[in-house]
């Protein structure tokens, strides 16, 4: 007699093949399993959690950085001598990173979803150590190379808390059907609890984070105060060579209100434009004096300086990526670009009615105008004859000295001193790095009729905050975009900021109640066991051929005609096989 047992047919999953093959690969059905996690894969999934809130860091950090992209060349110039887009690597690398990182943790959410065990493949195991080690290696060499930049997290949190508080939100809801499906799945009530307890708790969290977020951009649209002053910072440096008189031609195109620059002194006593100590990355002097090409700038004479071309290195280096967008016209006159002289600069600004603030470096020991430095630079204003009321004067050196042999000067500190302290001095102007001032700070300095101006500010969101917190003026090397902004970038009063808060974490609590539920009512129907559950044994302490061999097991329900369970299905070999026959008795 024959009869026919219905056996289980298994359907081909690609999805889940794709799934446990990419992550652990596990590409065939037998290698995938059901069962709880191992320690070991759980550490290893900590770490890939731990190795991508790292890397979401370090891609925050360097995204807000872009502001100061420039400054941390111009660092890395000063300690190799070799300049360079050092940015790009680092952007590169970044971006690749976080996006396999990413990846990975987008699958093991899966695995978890779907109830398969985590099992990271050796391969990805050792891409995220290198990962691991290479971002915290980068954040050691950030904060030994540039650890005053750390600073623009919190101030970029003050244009972007709001609305990463939405995003993280929406990412923590979505979550919950992972959190829900495995609190219904779970067999153990404490384990239930725990992942119950946790989730909730960052769900918590994350509702009253923005108790904590502060932001000056959250105000009254009445309290805004006046859009602050720019300062084209070595003129307009994106658009033209830096500290020649074509960028501070294009910055006054942009309408700003002043000009800054860096000064040093030549050997033969004239003040003139240069921020680098030698003349290799902005002239050609490797070309017209190869054996002084390392030499100190204030050591050649200006007549020497004269013969120096300071504009060609813009077209050939491209350091903002904006030739493109010069026509040429524009590419010619760069290209005949020379040094520039204080003086030059101060008849450029003058008629206009443009203030010049500059700051200026002392000649090394051994030059000539080491002593004399302050005067000479005097003597250069008064030939120029312009307003002195426009000139900013920044060295702290012989301040009383220069405020009797020129008391219309605008005095102004590049130190952070309190108002008292310069108001004792006879200083009215401070600038300094916008990390080093805060919203106190901003009014204190307003209160004390001490006119405050930051730099170096590049970008929107930047300008903005500053602009909420009633900064007057700042200093750029992009007038070009900040001349666009004519209004904060964002700005909501603080009933429509509870509003948006109070909606988003209603609208969140009630999506996380309905997944529940429709996971609890989803996963109430299914056996507590799955057909596709298959697992490797060894049928004991044998020799290795043995250990390998494959046990599938066939789990089934009742056999529908009421004779014989899957167990009595068995092989008395090592394995098991399925078919779509039938078995003969």
């Amino acid at each position: 007699m024959v009869k026919h047992q219905p056996l289980q047919v298994y359907e081909r999953q690609l999805c889940l093949s794709c799934l446990t093959g990419i992550y652990g690969c596990r590409w065939k059905r037998y290698q995938r399993s059901h069962d709880d996690t191992t320690k070991w894969e759980l550490l290893w999934s900590l770490i890939l959690l731990f190795t991508f809130c790292l890397l979401l860091f370090w891609c925050y950090f360097w995204l807000e950085a872009h502001n100061d992209y420039n400054e941390f060349n111009w660092l890395l110039y000063n300690r190799s001598g070799a300049w360079s887009d050092s940015t790009v690597p680092i952007l590169a690398t970044t971006a690749a990173g976080f996006t396999y990182i990413a990846f990975l943790m987008v699958l093991a959410l899966c695995h978890v979803a779907v109830g398969q065990q985590l099992n990271l493949h050796w391969l990805h195991k050792i891409a995220v150590i290198v990962a691991l080690l290479t971002t915290v290696a980068g954040l050691i060499a950030v904060n030994q190379v540039w650890g005053q930049e750390w600073d623009v997290v919190p101030i970029s949190l003050q244009a972007t808390g709001p609305f990463l508080h939405i995003g993280a939100l929406a990412a923590v809801t979505a979550l919950s059907w992972v959190v829900a499906g495995q609190v219904a799945r779970a067999e153990k009530t404490r384990v239930q609890v725990v992942v119950l307890l946790l989730y909730l708790g960052v769900l918590l969290g994350l509702y009253l984070v923005p108790l904590s977020i502060t932001s000056p951009c959250i105000m009254e649209r009445s309290e805004l105060k006046p859009r602050p002053d720019v300062i084209g910072h070595q003129g307009a440096p994106m658009l033209a060579p830096e500290n020649t008189l074509m960028s501070f031609q294009r910055a006054l195109q942009m309408n700003v209100t002043g000009l800054e620059a860096d000064v040093t002194i030549s050997v033969d006593g004239v003040p003139f434009l240069m921020r680098d100590r030698t003349l290799r990355r902005t002239t050609d002097v490797e070309k017209v004096f190869p054996d002084r090409h390392a030499e100190d700038a204030s050591f050649f004479n200006w007549t020497d300086l004269r013969q120096l071309n300071a504009g060609q290195w813009f077209l050939e280096d491209d350091p903002f990526w904006t030739v493109h967008t010069l026509s040429e016209g524009e590419k010619r006159e760069m290209a005949n670009q020379s040094v520039c002289s204080l003086e030059q600069l101060l008849a450029l600004a003058a008629p206009r009615n443009r203030t010049v603030v500059f700051r200026l470096r002392r000649p090394p020991a051994g030059h000539p105008c080491h002593h004399s430095w302050i005067n000479d630079t005097l003597e250069a204003v008064h030939s120029a004859r312009v307003p002195l009321s426009l000139v900013m004067w920044t060295p702290d050196e012989d301040r009383d000295q220069v405020r009797r042999m020129a008391p219309e000067l605008l005095q102004t500190s590049l130190r952070k001193q309190s108002p008292q302290a310069l108001h004792q001095q006879g200083v009215g102007r401070l600038l300094l790095r916008y990390n080093l001032a805060s919203a106190q700070d901003v009014r204190e300095f307003s209160q004390s009729n001490v006119s405050l101006a930051l730099h170096t500010v590049n970008e929107p969101w930047l300008y903005s905050v500053l602009w909420c917190s009633g900064v007057p003026a700042v200093s750029s090397d992009a007038p070009h975009v900040l001349k666009k902004l004519l209004s904060p970038v964002w700005l909501l009063r603080p009933a429509e900021y509870c509003l948006i808060w109070v909606s988003a974490d209603l609208v969140s609590f009630a999506v996380v109640v309905g997944i529940f539920i429709f996971q609890k009512f989803r996963m109430s129907g299914m056996r507590s066991y799955n057909p596709e559950q298959i697992m490797l044994k060894a049928a004991g302490r044998r020799s290795s051929q043995d250990v390998n061999i494959m046990k599938e097991k066939l789990i089934f329900s009742e056999v529908s005609n009421g004779i014989g369970t899957a167990d009595e299905l068995y092989m008395e070999n090592s394995y098991d096989y399925y078919t779509n026959e039938g078995i003969t008795q």
